[in-house]
């Protein structure tokens, strides 16, 4: 019973959250849409980078952690339900109640039954949702700097793809990030420096 009222807890949390920042990102431009991804991306490398221990150890836990990947599926289920619920396709009209309630059972039903690496799993539909988020952000910029957004895209696509077939490939991915400080300082440093270029194409280009 506890279970059932925090996954219904989580989902009427997530929904409205992702609501708020869906419609506050379909008023946001290409630059604003760059710089929150750059400069969450490169925040959680610096982190890394300062913090190697801390890091290796809360990555090596994220892909089975059971709690991290009940948030992330409903997130991404809610986020996922918004988008069909904003479709403007007038065939998908009649049907929208059923679907509503098709993605909410799947969303609910994985959370219980498929939580051999949760996280992975919930991680790639948000890995899916943003790709498409940043490829709808920068089809119309007017800067061929734009292909590095749709570029990072794709990949965030390719990837959400991939770990949801093989979740267990992105758990070896990490162990082996992680391995030892080294290979987290550099690693994390690249990324860093992407997140910040990524951050100043919003600040200057787009």
């Amino acid at each position: 019973m506890g279970r059932a009222l925090g996954a219904l807890f989580f989902i009427i949390a997530s929904r409205a959250l992702f609501v708020f920042l869906c419609r506050a990102i379909m008023v946001v431009k290409l630059s604003t849409l760059s710089i929150c991804l750059g400069l969450s991306f490169a925040a959680l490398n610096l982190f890394a980078l300062l913090n190697p221990a801390r890091f290796a150890a809360a990555a090596r836990k994220f892909p089975r952690s059971v709690p991290v990947g009940v948030v992330l599926t409903l997130a991404g289920t809610a986020w996922f339900i918004w988008n069909v619920n904003h479709e403007p396709l007038a065939d998908f009209e009649t049907i929208k109640p059923f679907l509503f309630t098709l993605f909410v059972g799947v969303g609910l039903g994985t959370c219980f039954f498929v939580q051999d690496f949760l996280a992975v799993r919930g991680l790639s539909v948000l890995f899916l949702l943003l790709g498409k988020l940043m490829v709808d952000a920068e089809r119309w910029a007017d800067s061929e700097w734009r292909l590095v957004i749709a570029v990072w895209a794709y990949v965030l696509v390719l990837a959400g793809m991939w770990f949801t077939i093989s979740p267990w490939r992105l758990r070896d991915l990490l162990n082996w990030g992680t391995a030892n400080e080294t290979r987290i300082r550099v690693t994390s440093a690249i990324r860093l420096a992407f997140g910040i270029f990524v951050a100043a194409l919003g600040f200057t280009v787009f």
